[in-house]
């Protein structure tokens, strides 16, 4: 039979960290492309939509930093867009570029 601090420091060992591996699911290109064209773009909803998938798709935000944007976060820098002074996970201010593909809607 085991100790009781023996048992207590079993149970506090820290599992082994996997270094380089993503955890999630990845959308195909093609699939990316199917999922921002599914909103229906001659209505207003759906061109509401096919604009928030974009930015979505196109520049990696989460959820929840999609739904602080404002347009003073939308910024032109040296030619290209951008998404700036963004507060993200765990309140880290960061610049996004924006693909010149979502500009465009």
């Amino acid at each position: 039979m085991l100790s009781p601090e023996l048992a207590a420091g079993i149970r506090h060992v820290k599992g082994v960290k996997k270094l380089g591996v993503r955890l999630g699911n990845w959308l195909t290109a093609e699939e990316a492309r199917r999922f921002w064209q599914a909103p229906d773009a001659s209505t207003l909803k759906g061109k509401r939509d096919r604009a928030i998938l974009a930015i979505l798709l196109g520049c990696g935000l989460r959820r929840r930093e999609l739904a602080d944007l404002t347009f003073a976060n939308l910024q032109q820098r040296e030619e290209h867009w951008a998404i700036v002074d963004m507060a993200g996970k765990s309140g880290h201010i960061r610049t996004v570029p924006m693909p010149d593909w979502v500009n465009q809607l």
